[in-house]
């Protein structure tokens, strides 16, 4: 197949965030001259060049802050980037002023949030070195992913100038909770809703993360979606599957991924619960957290165990290694709407490594829906400290559950969400639009 040429927008090549995971595994396998890259700075920072070294830093001469804004604005690079072995080069994304970083992070961006000014007090425009660069590579088809207006408008602005078709990639239901707060919100929604309708207009193809995003997107913006969720190398995972679900003295529950909105405060109730579960069983299980950052509650419990982010390539066997790797998402009405319709990049990966799962989230969400129905890891829709005990303590006693439900895990996982027919069916879909068919 002669793959034909892609413009990427918004989202970088990485092994650290969902979108640039799943983005990696989709086009794994591309023609690298055949792949560019357009996004701002702070996307780059993890940014790899195993599948694709075109990428165009979106600096000063493309994002610019409203006056007077502006003067709090820093100063990036803008134009081609180079690489160092497989990371972007240091020298060309400037490095964060502490004392200026906690300014603009924990004042600023609140300030203006609240005021109503956050989707307009910047704008990102095409600079003539850019559409230089975009008329050069002359991509076949544009792919994008977006999380805010600007990039919506953005993504709009590019497709208008080089007329070609456009696929938007949805992850999350962003819209739904991005204008819940500050002054103008109704007016933020609905103007946001109308910029999104409209690059949905000038998309050719639509796709979403889950068949519950595509059915919802389907009611809410008559429009079709079709789904890719992050697929996985079966035989790259398959290097440390586990196969033996007898515990161990100190059995190991992992939570691999981002803290944050949608997920941070059930992960202090899960460390309550094993907390709660090592004193009445005499039992000593440790939960290990693999996050950026160590939560601030952490300390707080004996239980808990924090290690940083290791090389993807170890992920097989760390994850393995556990036994029992748990998804677990928040029960607050802003956390539902956010991630209802999502599904966490890690669910295949989960899935592949042939450990049990537990997934703690609110019945509506894709997640539990999808866990549920295929009967692919032990399922709670309830966030009550003893409801959430007594599960993980049946699942501790019953061996014969936790091979089942792994085994299904691993079964499925190879059937809907392999590599090899995920990415083949993506070429072609990509080809058939290049073609114009």
């Amino acid at each position: 197949m002669v793959l034909p040429k892609v413009l990427i927008i918004g989202q970088t090549f990485n092994k650290k965030s969902g979108g640039g995971i799943t983005q990696s595994n989709l086009f794994y396998g591309w023609d690298k001259n055949k792949i560019a890259v357009a996004c701002t700075a702070h996307l780059l920072k993890d940014s790899e060049n195993e599948i694709c070294n075109n990428y165009y830093q979106l600096g000063e001469k493309e994002h610019k802050w409203i006056f007077p804004f502006n003067f709090l604005q820093r100063k990036f690079y803008s134009g081609v980037l180079q690489f160092e072995e497989n990371s972007v080069s240091t020298n060309l994304v400037i490095k964060k002023s502490t004392i200026r970083s906690k300014i603009v992070d924990n004042l600023f961006f609140p300030f203006i949030k609240y005021c109503g000014l956050f989707h307009s007090f910047s704008k990102t425009k095409l600079s003539p070195d850019f559409c230089k660069w975009l008329r050069d590579f002359n991509p076949d088809v544009i792919y994008a992913q977006a999380q805010d207006r600007e990039r919506i408008l953005f993504i709009t602005l590019v497709q208008s100038y080089l007329k070609k078709p456009l696929i938007f990639h949805m992850m999350d239901d962003w819209p739904s909770t991005i204008t819940d707060s500050g002054l103008f919100k109704k007016y933020w929604y609905k103007k946001i809703d109308h910029d999104f309708r409209i690059l949905m207009d000038k998309a050719t193809l639509l796709m979403s993360i889950s068949d519950e995003m595509a059915d919802e997107y389907k009611i809410r913006y008559n429009k079709n979606f079709i789904t890719f969720h992050n697929p996985v190398n079966i035989d790259f995972w398959r290097q440390h599957q586990k196969v033996d679900y007898k515990l161990g003295n100190s059995p190991e529950i992992l939570y691999a991924g981002r803290i944050g909105l949608g997920i941070d405060s059930s992960l202090e109730i899960i460390a309550k619960v094993i907390q709660s579960i090592n004193m009445n069983l005499n039992l000593s299980i440790k939960f290990q957290l693999q996050t950026v950052e160590k939560p601030e509650w952490s300390n707080r419990y004996s239980c808990v165990v924090h290690n940083s982010f290791v090389p993807y390539s170890e992920l097989p066997k760390i994850f393995a290694e556990a036994d029992f790797l748990i998804l677990p998402y928040d029960f607050s009405r802003k956390s539902i709407k956010y991630i209802k319709f999502s599904m966490p990049t890690k669910a295949t990966e989960y899935m592949a490594s042939g450990t049990p799962i537990i997934v703690i989230a609110p019945e509506e969400t894709a997640i539990a829906k999808y866990a549920k129905k295929y009967e692919l890891a032990k399922v709670i829709t309830n966030n009550d400290i003893n409801k959430i005990s007594e599960e993980i303590r049946y699942l501790i006693e019953n061996e014969e559950l936790r091979e089942r439900i792994a085994q299904n895990a691993a079964k499925l996982v190879e059937k809907n969400h392999g590599s090899i027919e995920v990415t083949r069916r993506f070429r072609e879909i990509i080809q058939t639009i290049a073609n114009g068919n």
